[in-house]
């Protein structure tokens, strides 16, 4: 795996999305803060993780098009340049008068977004070759999980002495930096393109075309269908996850504001341990097989911590047992995140990968919501822990799933999409 670092374009990449990615953590930590701080509402708070959830729900797979009919590594240099710029008005942001900048800052952002998203899992095969995805992504998990334990302590120390302000600099810089980096990868990004300008007379009916072709193409590839079905799964668990998680915490648990913070980077450190055993069994399995099994696992060891309480009574205290299996649920968690991005990038011809993963954007974004929706309404019902356990159930279900209705060996799909296909060889690698 490290000899993938040693490439410069694919170093140039990881490197510019760990320090963007910090700078994410940082602004996720700061802002739904600085809102509450403000209003003292929950409900504001809530409303302020809507106005970035939205812009997938409406763009999510619009923004795909565009990322196919334009040059990637353009679109994601503008992009950081564009939300560096979208985050200066939060220096404004002093009084509760002004609480309304950061909802637009929010949503602004998000959308910005929807294109580096699926541009960056667009290119990446073109820099790596399909046969190295499983250990870019792992690299890719890597990256993630550093961010996450690197953004978030110091988002809170800038809060704590500079105030969102602060927060927002730091986090322009940081995405100007990805953005000075990313322009420095040699690689032709822009994918070849067969147009009948005489039978599309605009550029809007050509959007309106491609648009409709790739949910076409998404309903009609089985890897790509199945794939987005478990992705809803995972988003509608996560979805009941976002809303419980505190009040599981604080009220079943019984933890502190501390113990939050070691449950976010127990995990990290989980992502960590994952990626290392990535970097030595990766290969030992399909990704077919380590997408089902790693689902799998990481829903049976959620259902655990969601019953730590109950195995109280075994004399293993249920913070410290806790802590331990949410450690421990990083591991599976690197290797479905792995897994899965592999499965889709091979699995879909390079022009229709933009508007692939603009789709998946937009799935998970309506799941998510239906989760969030679902778990207000249901928690005080049902109770914390059952919906949690619903949670579960759901990573288990769509592993199996996979297991099922994935097939082993890509090749035999459609040849026109899911067939691998041969890809310039790389000039630096991510």
């Amino acid at each position: 795996m490290p000899t993938l670092l040693r490439e410069r374009n694919f170093a140039l990449l990881w490197f510019a999305g760990l320090i963007s990615i910090a700078g994410d953590w940082m602004l996720l930590i700061a802002l739904p803060l600085h809102v509450y701080q403000q209003t003292g509402s929950t409900l504001a708070t809530g409303a302020m993780l809507m106005a970035s959830i939205l812009p997938s729900v409406l763009l999510g797979s619009v923004a795909g098009v565009f990322v196919d009919r334009w040059d990637r590594k353009r679109v994601m240099v503008w992009a950081n340049l564009s939300r560096a710029v979208i985050l200066l008005p939060l220096l404004l942001v002093s009084v509760a008068d002004w609480i309304w900048i950061v909802y637009v800052v929010a949503a602004l952002e998000s959308t910005i977004g929807l294109f580096f998203g699926p541009a960056e899992n667009a290119l990446l095969p073109t820099l790596v070759g399909t046969d190295r995805l499983v250990t870019a992504n792992s690299l890719n998990a890597l990256n993630n999980n550093l961010a996450r334990l690197i953004g978030p302590p110091i988002g809170g120390a800038l809060m704590a002495f500079g105030g969102l302000g602060a927060v927002a600099v730091v986090d322009a810089a940081t995405y100007l930096v990805g953005g000075v980096l990313i322009a420095l990868i040699t690689v032709t990004s822009r994918t070849e393109r067969k147009e009948n300008d005489a039978e599309l007379s605009s550029a809007w009916s050509r959007v309106w075309v491609e648009w409709r072709d790739g949910l076409r193409l998404v309903g009609r590839e089985r890897v790509i269908t199945v794939l987005l079905a478990m992705s809803a799964a995972f988003a509608l668990g996560e979805g009941i996850l976002g809303a419980l998680y505190v009040p599981f915490v604080t009220e079943v648990l019984q933890g502190g504001e501390l113990y939050l913070g070691w449950l976010m980077s127990a995990q990290a450190v989980g992502g960590l341990l994952g990626v290392l055993l990535m970097s030595r069994f990766g290969n030992v399995l399909t990704p077919r097989t380590l997408l089902g099994v790693s689902a799998v696992l990481f829903g049976l060891t959620d259902l655990a911590i969601w019953h730590a309480r109950s195995l109280e009574a075994l004399g293993l205290p249920p913070l410290t047992l806790a802590l331990v299996l949410i450690l421990l649920v990083g591991i599976p968690a690197t290797g479905l995140g792995a897994a899965f991005s592999t499965l889709l990038q091979s699995g879909t011809r390079d022009e229709y990968r933009g508007r692939v993963f603009g789709t998946l954007a937009l799935t998970q974004s309506l799941l998510l919501l239906v989760g969030i929706a679902l778990a207000g309404v249901l928690g005080e019902v049902m109770g914390i822990v059952p919906m949690l356990s619903v949670d579960s159930g759901l990573y288990v279900f769509a592993g199996i799933t996979g297991l099922v209705f994935l097939p082993q060996v890509m090749g035999e799909h459609s040849p026109s999409v899911v067939e691998p296909q041969t890809i310039a060889a790389p000039v630096g690698r991510e």
